[in-house]
């Protein structure tokens, strides 16, 4: 088989999928250890066998809906690689705009402590420590799978940090941080079900965020003044709908000012920021 019969493969195997070439040649390029461009320049010649045998494998995978991501074992974020598997969510293109928020507000400060709760993949509290070196960076996760994908990931980009396992903030009890900073649950339960078929092989412990989709921001707004220093940043990425309901639990609190809303690449309001107050608003 040549490679470009076997994109013609891929593409007629997985009619399916949003991308059928794209994935196709992602995967021919894992396959080969190709870059795109040179898969097409040698487009007339011929797999070796155990390369066609493997190429067949992951389509027939792919076509069952298994995330790409989770096949190729990698996702590249900020510019980083991450592994990736079925214990951690897949990072997402926007999240790195929570990222490029929080590096914002941190080169206010000369060795900043950094709290990432939910951290999955380590993703963002990996990311941070890259590009503010004297942060202090610790994450915590309730999921001891999650963790070990994220000390991998961490030991891989050279970046020291510390992980800790527990409910949201129950690790860092007694600590305060100049920020915190989450991407936490936040689909609603009964929405879980209906998602497209690759986001159901993710981890539902990280997409289900109860009834109404709230209830861990309802636990981070309650608990997270407690591990806030005073004009320390709280940072939220939220669900489609979701930024005014976490501003007025934020306001509520009476700990927090400057509460506001950031919109994504695509203009949705997606993140969440406040301040801890010095007195209560």
């Amino acid at each position: 088989m040549t490679i470009r019969e076997a994109i013609a493969l891929g593409v007629e195997t997985l009619q399916a999928v949003p991308d059928p070439e794209l994935d196709s040649v992602a995967l021919l390029c894992d396959v080969t250890g190709m870059e795109p461009m040179q898969l097409r320049l040698s487009a007339k010649e011929n797999l070796a066998k155990e390369q066609e045998e493997r190429y067949r494998s992951l389509l027939l995978l792919r076509a069952q809906r298994e995330p790409l991501q989770y096949l190729l074992g990698s996702r590249c974020f900020y510019g980083y690689d991450f592994a990736v598997d079925s214990r951690v969510l897949i990072p997402r293109q926007e999240t790195e705009m929570l990222c490029e928020l929080a590096l914002q507000l941190l080169v206010d400060y000369d060795t900043p402590r950094v709290l990432d709760v939910c951290t999955g993949s380590g993703a963002i509290a990996i990311t941070l420590k890259r590009e503010c070196v004297n942060a202090i960076v610790t994450a915590t996760d309730i999921s001891t799978d999650a963790l070990t994908v994220a000390r991998t990931n961490a030991y891989d980009n050279q970046a020291v940090a510390r992980f800790l396992q527990g409910d949201l903030l129950e690790p860092v009890q007694g600590e305060r941080f100049d920020m915190i900073v989450s991407n936490p649950p936040y689909i609603e339960s009964d929405a879980c079900d209906t998602l497209q078929p690759e986001v159901l092989r993710e981890p539902r412990l990280a997409l289900d965020g109860g009834a109404d989709g709230m209830d861990f921001y309802r636990r981070i707004a309650q608990r997270a003044p407690d591990h806030l220093d005073v004009g320390g940043h709280l940072l939220l990425e939220v669900g489609d709908e979701q930024a005014s309901r976490v501003v007025r639990l934020l306001k509520d609190t009476r700990c927090f000012s400057q509460v506001q809303t950031h919109t994504d690449l695509y203009h949705k309001e997606r993140f969440v920021s406040a301040r801890r107050a010095t007195f209560p608003t």
